[in-house]
């Protein structure tokens, strides 16, 4: 390879990255950051911060707010959230992801000819979780009520001017929408004319769901008159979602429209607090939350990468590029089939998956000059020092482990997805929908303040087109739909009721000598820890500043299984070596990529839009970025 000239044109171009002008400008901020998917919901935090909240008040404002104005979710969905407590200095993480309902069983969706459970409609949903963790989040570790956190959202529910991205999302959904009556009666404002759908502009009313947040709030108010404390009264609203009014009515629309959630299903839902897992790179200490999302693949990626010299490689050089992309595989390969819900068994190896010694054992797996078509999991037990007891289900999909020497690994390719008729044949709709399956979004939000208060948010689930439960204005969640029914491909994610599925949500934290360095989240489906890898090194490798990482060309590697979209394996498989370039990559870049044995793509949009907070210790400010791809917004103080 003809790797020299380049490498010294991209060192060059490197040095100059400090000076990288951007499209939006950085946040400065002194006193508190909030960052989300919208403008007037990162208004929503603001509002809080002004009146005396901290940063988990603000978060949950904005949460509140992005969940009421469909940005990419709703109230029925699912929350994944990493909190900083300055006064422990611990890293708290928010499982607040909901559970498969009574006769979610693998059989049930097979018997319907379907791999995986449906990416739409009430048979698609996981009891919803945002509302407890809201109510959880605020009461634990806020200051505010229920009643003054909800006040932007419930001003937005009785009415605000919708966006022209919800309202053409809608229009473009119209015909799924119908399907729904209680969808149809919230979204299409104009029913029966050419657009049934709203106008950007026009003020969308929501009085469902205004009226299922102020049962939740008068809740909260009575438990109050009646001498309950602050956090009773919260919990109070929580309780009267899950098993009082607001659960039957959710419980009876949902079943009239075929949905399988039972009273018994939201009365016995509980979210959880847990120990986040983390590794630490060059320094600096990386938290995800564990298992049950996809975020450990980017710990796992950093831990592989740290045994190369990226720096001297150059940003974007044709070598870094092959490199991140290899790492992501392995890291993806271990995700795709050991990832699961860690309070079901079997029990996920995750010592040994984050463990260095096996990130060197992957690293040693990179050819320097090819891409590996045919990478899938590894072995990860002999590193907790236990025998692999799913060897037999490796075998049986043409990855068998050759265990005779460990520190070097070979893996025999069985069924090749390189030969069939599906992945050399692709239409440029089937590539447009296996790329809104590969991107397909939910939101971010993070927040900060001066006491130390560090707030990082993936929230997802409820989407348009999304089927609204009864008359409680809630939309429900379609995460079911990253659950599998074959343990051959995943004998961790094996549906079944009360099991949470492995997800892509992903928020990140990161300390520095012990202290808060960088909070950062994505939207993007099996995008985001391949973003927010990438972000993380624009950073740390080559020194620019968060707004400029926001907005940095990334790659995208499809060599993965999808986790959305499809209820056939054909719709989800792997492209080996295909690999998604910003459109204004260098040639030379790009003939070395192609010599290596990639196919290149390329899209002016090679990121979902990252919302980050750098903390700047040495002058005691914030750094907010927000990226220049679609509507996310911060405001600083």
């Amino acid at each position: 390879m003809k790797r020299i000239p380049l490498l010294g044109c991209l060192l060059a171009a490197t040095l100059n990255l400090s000076a990288q002008q951007t499209q939006k400008p950085p946040l400065h901020g002194k006193h508190w950051m909030a960052i989300t998917g919208k403008p007037l919901a990162a208004t929503a935090g603001s509002m809080v911060f002004q009146n005396g909240g901290n940063a988990v008040d603000a978060a949950c404002a904005m949460l509140a707010a992005t969940c009421t104005m469909w940005d990419v979710l709703s109230w029925g969905g699912e929350t994944q959230a990493l909190i900083y407590n300055p006064r422990t200095k611990k890293v708290i993480g928010i499982n607040a992801l909901g559970v498969a309902p009574t006769g979610a069983t693998a059989d049930f969706f097979k018997k319907q000819g379907q791999d995986f459970p449906p990416e739409f409609g009430p048979q698609a949903a996981l009891t919803p979780g945002t509302p407890a963790g809201l109510c959880y989040m605020l009461a634990e570790y806020g200051t505010k009520s229920l009643k003054e956190v909800l006040a932007p959202a419930m001003q937005l529910a009785a009415g605000y001017p919708i966006e022209a991205q919800t309202a053409n999302s809608i229009e473009r959904a119209k015909a799924r929408i119908k399907e729904w009556p209680y969808s149809k009666a919230v979204f299409l404002t104009h029913s029966g004319a050419q657009r049934e759908a709203p106008e950007a502009g026009e003020v969308f009313v929501q009085r469902d769901l205004l009226a299922t947040l102020q049962k939740m709030v008068d809740a909260e108010q009575l438990a109050l008159k009646q001498k309950k404390s602050r956090k009773e009264a919260i919990y109070a609203a929580s309780e009267r979602f899950y098993r009082g009014d607001i659960a039957k009515e959710f419980v009876r629309g949902s079943q009239e429209q075929g949905g399988l959630i039972t009273l018994a299903d939201l009365a016995n839902y509980k979210i959880k607090e847990e120990a986040p897992i983390h590794t630490n790179y060059k320094g600096i200490d990386v938290f995800k939350l564990s298992q049950w999302t996809q975020g450990p693949s980017m710990l796992q990626a950093l831990n592989i990468l740290e045994n190369f010299d990226l720096k001297s490689m150059g940003y974007n050089s044709a070598q870094y590029i092959h490199t991140v992309y290899q790492s992501m595989n392995l890291a993806f390969a271990d995700r795709d089939f050991y990832y699961g819900d860690p309070y079901f068994p079997p029990e996920e190896p995750m010592k040994g998956l984050l463990s260095k010694a096996y990130a060197r054992q992957r690293a040693g797996l990179i050819s320097a000059d090819k891409n590996d078509a045919v990478a899938g999991p590894g072995d990860p037990y002999p590193f907790e020092g236990k025998q692999n007891p799913y060897l037999d289900l490796l075998k049986q999909r043409g990855l068998l482990i050759d265990t005779s020497n460990r520190s070097n690994p070979q893996f025999l390719p069985g069924h090749d997805v390189r030969n069939s008729t599906a992945y050399n044949h692709h239409s440029y709709t089937e590539d447009s929908l296996y790329q809104d399956r590969l991107w397909r979004g939910t939101t971010s939000v993070e927040a900060a303040d001066e006491e130390g208060w560090v707030v990082s948010i993936t929230p997802s689930g409820g989407w348009i087109p999304a089927c609204i439960a009864g008359r409680t204005g809630v939309g429900m969640s379609q995460r079911m739909q990253s659950f599998v029914t074959n343990p051959q491909l995943n004998p961790f994610n094996v549906v079944e009721p009360g099991k949470r599925p492995r997800v892509t949500l992903t928020p990140s934290l990161a300390l520095k000598d012990g202290k808060p360095f960088l909070s950062f989240a994505v939207q993007g489906g099996d995008t985001q820890d391949q973003n927010l890898l990438q972000f993380f090194l624009n950073i740390v490798e080559f020194g620019m500043t968060v707004q400029q990482a926001t907005e940095a060309a990334n790659i995208n590697s499809n060599q993965l299984w999808l986790s959305l979209g499809g209820t056939k394996e054909k719709d989800r498989q792997p492209r080996p070596g295909h690999i998604l370039l910003k459109n204004n990559t260098p040639e030379a870049v790009r003939n070395t990529l192609k010599q290596m044995g990639y196919t290149l793509s390329f899209d002016d949009r090679t990121s979902g839009p990252i919302n980050a907070i750098y903390f700047d210790w040495q002058h005691g400010t914030f750094w907010g970025g927000s990226s220049n791809h679609g509507e996310d917004y911060g405001i600083g103080w």
